[in-house]
């Protein structure tokens, strides 16, 4: 379940605000909604901003450094197999819309970056129409991400111990909701990964987990009438 990148609603009615987070290096971390008990890393996301994050590169950028903490543009391109010269740049240009700032604790032209957000939030109606294929790419890239990511602990949880074993995997049910319970309920749910997220801190014993959150309708062939249906 829940949390990490970006979530594409094609609704145009005025809503509650969207969150995009990314606890695993995918395009965002751990959402939380501003509009339902608040996270403080939380800031707002721009058109602009959407724009520069939707990219490959750039939203792996994002998310290892909400993750992970600062680094260099070298750091960087080193863990994500890219040119650091392609990294500098895709750098400069998340920092000029706000997504990355330089921390200044870096020597001569060794710039060291991160991600002053944990999470970012939009509003539907505060978005353009470029900004919905923008929305909409960074859901695919999350859905690719997760593939990959949980494919990858398939492949080594062997090695892991029994009690890991046991305790990650995959969940999967369907509920009979309206829009609105279903906004309440994974605000519940976020509630929940909130109160874990630093439970583990300065526990030898403890890993860091990543935990996403999907909700899609099931009955595709019959989308309702109006939003308010």
């Amino acid at each position: 379940m829940a949390a990490s990148d970006p979530r594409h609603d094609t609704s145009r009615t005025r809503g509650p605000a969207r969150t995009a987070a990314s606890s695993a290096p995918s395009a965002s971390t751990a959402s939380v909604d501003p509009t339902h008990g608040a996270d403080t890393d939380a800031a707002p996301l721009t058109p602009d901003a959407l724009a520069a994050l939707a990219h490959p590169v750039r939203s792996r950028l994002v998310a290892h450094l909400r993750e992970s903490g600062p680094a260099t543009a070298t750091e960087l391109a080193a863990t994500l197999d890219t040119n650091s010269g392609a990294t500098s740049y895709h750098l400069r240009r998340l920092e000029s819309v706000g997504l990355v700032r330089d921390t200044g604790e870096g020597k001569g032209r060794r710039r060291v970056w991160s991600a002053p957000a944990r999470s970012l939030w939009w509003q539907q109606d505060d978005l353009d129409d470029d900004s919905e294929s923008a929305l909409a790419w960074l859901g695919r890239d999350l859905v690719r991400h997760f593939a990959e990511q949980y494919d990858h602990w398939l492949e080594q949880s062997g090695g892991w111990p029994e009690p890991w074993q046991d305790a990650c995997g995959v969940d999967d049910a369907s509920v009979l909701v309206t829009p609105e319970s279903l906004q309440q309920m994974r605000s519940e749910l976020r509630e929940v990964v909130q109160r874990y997220r630093r439970v583990g801190q300065g526990n030898p014993r403890a890993r860091r987990v990543a935990v996403y959150d999907f909700a899609y309708p099931v009955d595709l062939d019959r989308p309702p009438v109006d939003a308010t249906t």
